[in-house]
């Protein structure tokens, strides 16, 4: 087996980290517009509405929202076949609850897509990329509150109404299992929209959100048929294998354990109903979650056509009845340290708290920012999948976060990031050829330099297109091209065949 003839060859970003334009066009606050600048190391802050002298990335970006048009026509000269962006939802609806839409803002999605449909390059759409308006953030409590689902239904069902003949591909909520990291900030706010106060039981509440979600995707899924039966509607899930440490049973057990605490959001969106080891566990902690009975019809009518997922990492996990040297910590992200027992893992329930349980794997290498390089465990996820789900995939996030340096003739060679990517597109073909999975396409992440979602940064970088902007903000934004946009050029030219 090979990749198919009309394998999607593409790259991927998100509306919030290159668009720009956060006021214009009547466009309302999203969640990002009052995330702060962080670094490596340091969170961004999440401010009560945007304060005048405060640093918002997001606010410009890389100003996609005027730039649009020259960029399409260097993704058409790199040889895109699809594009994965998302729709800002605060373009449409500026608070979320509006009855009628922004005209404005869809015009300018309208405009997008021709764009992109004139060079031959097809729009791949998620319709939630932590940018939710702000508004249902502080009115409504965010994804804590059941009417937030009419309000995601009705804004889905405006824009695949509107672009039911201009996208064939979409997503629902990208990245929806990030949030099972429910002891830190970032994850269930940027997506859910929550915000804790001191003595939340922050898991219930996630859960209780997460539900929320799986039920307005699932009638978004089924609305989106009836639009179009040609849609393909699929889920996004985020892709983090979690290793045992060892081949000691207990380490096993664990593993086994945090992959179901990460990955339960798959089955509901694939399988229609919740697993039972999930049903057990909130009966367990005693977790009475609002689930209806209409709710359980609703996510059984509205399965996904495929799984989208990213793919940047592996992690491992060790029995925590043991102490754990200090320096096997791995915090992946800022402002991660765990409020969490300590107590809980060897137990023999070996409940999971990932900020407290993971460690870092001394067989493969780590970025500069700490995520473990391990090319073969994109195989491995994909083959999980493909065994579990049975279903087909696409790979619409991998890729490299580094710093750039650029030559003085204006050159960036960019060799680490070929070697990265090159090395996860051969194990990806592995899987295709010799594990049998039915892949769609793969979409390299932040093919264009963006705002990093993580750490609001500009220098981690992931693109073949530099952009020409630092981390305080400064810069021309113009566009050039880095060595791997000529390598990716050939790999979509040869269909991957040459690498």
């Amino acid at each position: 087996m090979t990749l198919r003839k009309d394998f999607l060859w593409g790259g991927a970003v998100a509306a919030h980290q290159l668009e720009g334009g956060w006021n214009k066009g009547g466009k309302g606050i999203s969640v990002a517009d009052v995330m702060t600048a962080g670094a490596n190391g340091v969170s961004r802050r999440i401010t009560d509405g945007v304060i005048d002298g405060e640093n918002y990335p997001n606010h410009e970006a890389i100003d996609f929202y005027h730039r649009y048009k020259d960029d399409v026509k260097l993704f058409a000269e790199l040889g895109l076949k699809c594009f994965r962006t998302s729709i800002a939802w605060t373009r449409i609806f500026p608070n979320g609850d509006e009855l009628e839409p922004n005209e404005e803002g869809l015009q300018f999605y309208d405009n997008l897509f021709d764009e992109c449909l004139k060079n031959g390059i097809e729009p791949v759409i998620t319709l939630s990329h932590f940018e939710m308006p702000y508004y249902l953030v502080t009115e409504y409590g965010g994804w804590k509150n059941r009417k937030l689902i009419d309000f995601f239904v009705h804004f889905s069902e405006t824009v695949m109404t509107r672009y039911k003949d201009k996208v064939k591909y979409w997503m629902t909520f990208n990245e929806i299992n990030n949030q099972a990291n429910f002891d830190m900030d970032f994850a269930p706010y940027t997506n859910s929209g929550l915000i804790f106060e001191e003595g939340d039981d922050r898991e219930k509440i996630m859960y209780q959100a997460a539900h929320y979600e799986l039920v307005a995707s699932a009638k978004v899924v089924e609305l989106g048929h009836k639009i179009n039966p040609n849609f393909m509607i699929g889920c996004m899930i985020a892709m983090c294998p979690i290793y045992p440490a060892t081949c000691k049973p207990e380490d096993i057990m664990a593993a086994q354990v945090a992959m179901q605490r990460r990955l339960w959001f798959a089955d509901v969106h694939v399988r229609g109903h919740y697993p039972s080891y999930m049903t057990h566990y909130f009966e367990r902690k005693g977790y009475h979650l609002d689930i209806t009975e209409q709710d359980k019809i609703e996510l059984d009518k509205g399965k996904v056509d495929y799984i989208g997922f990213s793919y940047y990492m592996s992690f491992a996990i060790k029995d925590q009845a043991e102490k754990i040297d200090e320096s096997l910590k791995l915090n992946f992200m800022p402002g991660t340290e765990s409020s969490a027992s300590k107590s809980n893992l060897g137990a023999p329930a070996f409940d999971y708290i990932e900020n407290r349980d993971l460690i870092k794997n001394g067989f493969v290498p780590a970025s500069e920012w700490g995520w473990q390089i391990d090319p073969l465990g994109l195989r491995y996820c994909m083959s999980w999948f493909n065994e579990r789900y049975e279903i087909p995939l696409f790979i619409v996030e991998n890729g490299f976060g580094a710093v750039d340096e650029i030559e003085p003739d204006g050159s960036i060679h960019d060799q680490y990031r070929i070697d990265y990517l090159r090395a996860h597109v051969e194990t990806m073909k592995d899987a295709v050829e010799y594990d049998g999975v039915d892949l769609l396409g793969y979409t390299p992440w932040g093919f264009i330099d963006l705002v990093s979602a993580g750490t609001g940064e500009m220098k981690k970088r992931y693109g073949f297109i530099y952009v020409d902007k630092d981390n305080d903000g400064n810069g021309s934004l113009n566009r050039s091209k880095k060595d791997s946009f000529n390598w990716y050029q050939e790999v979509i030219r040869s269909n991957g065949e040459k690498l």
